[in-house]
């Protein structure tokens, strides 16, 4: 699920050239958490700045689908502003954010926040967006680093990277010593040790073979190892 339609992405980077200043339509978009709140000052702000239109959400920001943005993003045409009363109320993160305004920024249709007073149709908030985007991608970049390092450094020292075994050493022992037992059944087995019977054949190759190998000790093809 995406906030935006995939059509309407930012393929081109957060630092591509803004288009000239919309002469079209100035649109609102309003948010607040929960159905409790109210929209009212919001919308009386967006009505002042000139919105022709206002669409409104009552959902949480880390809702990804909002349905009331969809329609106001499709609503808006080459030329037009989408406006919003602070940049909290559209993105859920700087990421969300960027990629919003970026997708705007290709199909020529402006962006305004008014609390922040950034309006990408002038210069100074075209250099504002500017900056917010480099620092978006500077903080993504040392995330991405610290990542690599971290698990190269847990590498180096001899650590397991990964998900964790489905099953530890000490249950496949538990589980071939149950199933040597004719009463125990593969499935009440996989159930006492809170695995599903695929993963109790996995861990425990010999079965494939019959429970008689177990008897006589042949433990056939090696375990598979972590993964």
């Amino acid at each position: 699920m995406t906030t935006i339609p995939a059509e309407w992405a930012d393929t081109e980077g957060p630092l591509g050239t803004f288009p000239a200043s919309p002469s079209g339509a100035r649109v609102g978009y309003a948010r607040v958490s929960t159905k409790g709140q109210l929209l009212d000052r919001q919308i009386a702000a967006l009505t002042a700045a000139g919105c022709v239109r206002v669409f409104s959400d009552k959902k949480s920001g880390k809702d990804a689908e909002r349905e009331e943005l969809r329609a106001a993003l499709d609503y808006l045409r080459p030329g037009d502003t989408l406006v919003v009363p602070s940049l909290d109320r559209l993105g859920r993160s700087i990421q969300d954010l960027i990629s919003i305004v970026g997708g705007l920024r290709q199909r020529d249709i402006g962006f305004q926040s008014l609390h922040e007073a950034l309006d990408t149709t002038t210069p100074g908030g075209r250099l504002v967006f500017h900056v917010f985007a480099a620092l978006a991608e500077f903080i993504r970049e040392l995330i991405v680093q610290g990542t690599h390092e971290g698990l190269e450094a847990a590498r180096a020292r001899g650590e397991r990277i990964g998900r964790p075994p489905a099953m530890t050493e000490e249950q496949i022992r538990h589980a071939r010593a149950l199933l040597v037992q004719p009463e125990n059944t593969v499935t009440s087995i996989a159930k006492l040790l809170g695995v599903s019977r695929t993963t109790l054949y996995k861990y425990v190759p010999e079965l494939r073979v019959g429970r008689d190998a177990l008897v006589s000790g042949d433990r056939g093809p090696a375990l598979p190892g972590p993964r």
